[in-house]
């Protein structure tokens, strides 16, 4: 069985998805989750931000942005993103202590989440002593840079589900310096405990 995956931006919406769809689609083992307090969505102005609980189904989302200004909204890029999301999963999962899942490696795309995450994995305390590797790697917030980013984490997921890799923890400083060759992102690195 390979190693299991996450990718964790602060809304569970473009990056964090972006890379869920391109790891799925070339079979990995991967879940997605946003650290926010809600999911957050540009609206009309910046002053007035669609806002939605987290576990609210991303096709609500794209009916509730497409009866509000189907234009714009489709313009923007959100109801195409939207509609990538909702076939992959039902909605946008929130970061959580409770959460019964571990991982072989978290993925975050903003050092705020990657904090988030850190900070987390410290509360709950090693109750399985299983190890993770928690990478962040800042992409921005829009769509070009999502696919980009996505593409850039497809990468570095298969350097490290590569068969060859007997000892990930005593392996992985040289995958991200040998990733870090062909993709100038800013990156941090830790082990945290599951």
């Amino acid at each position: 069985m390979g190693k299991t995956f996450a990718v964790v931006c602060a809304s569970n919406q473009n990056r964090s998805m972006e890379a869920h769809h391109v790891l799925s689609k070339c079979g990995f083992q991967v879940s997605s989750y946003g650290t926010g307090s809600a999911v957050r969505l540009p609206g009309p102005s910046i002053e007035r931000p669609n806002i939605y609980p987290f576990g609210t189904p991303y096709d609500l989302m794209y009916q509730d942005l497409y009866s509000k200004d189907p234009k714009l909204y489709k313009q923007n890029g959100l109801l195409d993103m939207l509609d990538r999301n909702r076939k992959i999963k039902l909605a946008p999962e929130q970061w959580s202590s409770d959460a019964k899942e571990s991982f072989d490696v978290i993925i975050s795309c903003e050092e705020r989440c990657y904090d988030v995450i850190c900070e987390d994995m410290t509360e709950r305390g090693e109750l399985r002593n299983r190890p993770a590797h928690v990478i962040n790697i800042d992409i921005k917030d829009n769509h070009e840079d999502a696919m980009l980013g996505g593409r850039a984490i497809l990468q570095l997921v298969q350097m490290i589900d590569n068969e060859r890799i007997t000892d990930l923890d005593e392996e992985m400083p040289n995958i991200l310096e040998e990733w870090q060759k062909k993709y100038k992102y800013d990156i941090l690195h830790c082990i945290a405990y599951f």
